[in-house]
């Protein structure tokens, strides 16, 4: 059982709210991963937290946060404002790389749903230096063609072999990027992998992209 090193409550400035969020950090962590919560989640939702367990127990740290204040998530317009989320994220990633116990390390960015379109719009930033980005359940498309075909950071995205729309939508925002990638259909699976075993499978392949590129993080 890996120990934890950290385990703080934090609120990260951004814009003009801060962003409420739960850093862990396992002692010698291989690497960090920033969750960004999909429309109508929060940093409490048990599939993510779920996720984050299973990759303290490889060795990395997690910082599950709330890209969203109560208020603002209330509003259906807000929850799918791509650009505000990707800014939010953004701010977060800017304030762990100048924390003491995060600075050093590699980063990597998990995201669901709508989270997952923030996350590479963040990681198609000139400079950020992503080693990896995971999507859940994601909808990459919204992250827009232009930003995809920007992101260098090695991307997995896992989707529900009965989530036939959204398994679509993985495949057409695929085309656009231009690092290395993988999608994988998780069979049986619905848009929230409640079915037995499919969550488990999504923290498995989750860990094993991270622990890879952490080890040898992309250029």
């Amino acid at each position: 059982m890996t120990t934890s090193k950290l385990e703080q409550l934090v609120h990260i400035p951004a814009d003009d709210v801060h962003i409420e969020g739960m850093l862990e950090l396992p002692e010698h962590a291989a690497g960090i991963v920033l969750f960004a919560h999909g429309s109508g989640s929060s940093r409490h939702s048990p599939r993510n937290n779920y996720v984050a367990r299973i990759l303290r127990e490889a060795g990395m740290g997690t910082l599950l946060m709330d890209l969203l204040t109560r208020e603002e998530d209330s509003d259906y317009q807000t929850r799918f404002d791509i650009p505000l989320l990707t800014r939010r994220l953004l701010a977060a990633t800017a304030w762990v790389k100048n924390h003491a116990d995060c600075r050093s390390l590699p980063l990597g960015y998990f995201g669901a749903s709508t989270g997952a379109a923030a996350a590479l719009q963040a990681a198609a930033q000139p400079g950020g230096k992503i080693a990896a980005v995971v999507s859940r359940g994601g909808r990459p498309d919204l992250a827009g063609t232009d930003a995809l075909s920007r992101v260098t950071a090695p991307t997995l995205l896992l989707v529900g072999g009965f989530d036939d729309v959204v398994i679509e939508l993985n495949r057409r925002a695929a085309a656009h990027l231009q690092c290395h990638q993988e999608l994988i259909i998780i069979p049986g699976a619905t848009h929230l992998f409640e079915e037995p075993g499919t969550l488990e499978e999504v923290a498995r392949q989750a860990a094993a992209w991270f622990g890879h590129y952490f080890k040898s993080p992309a250029s």
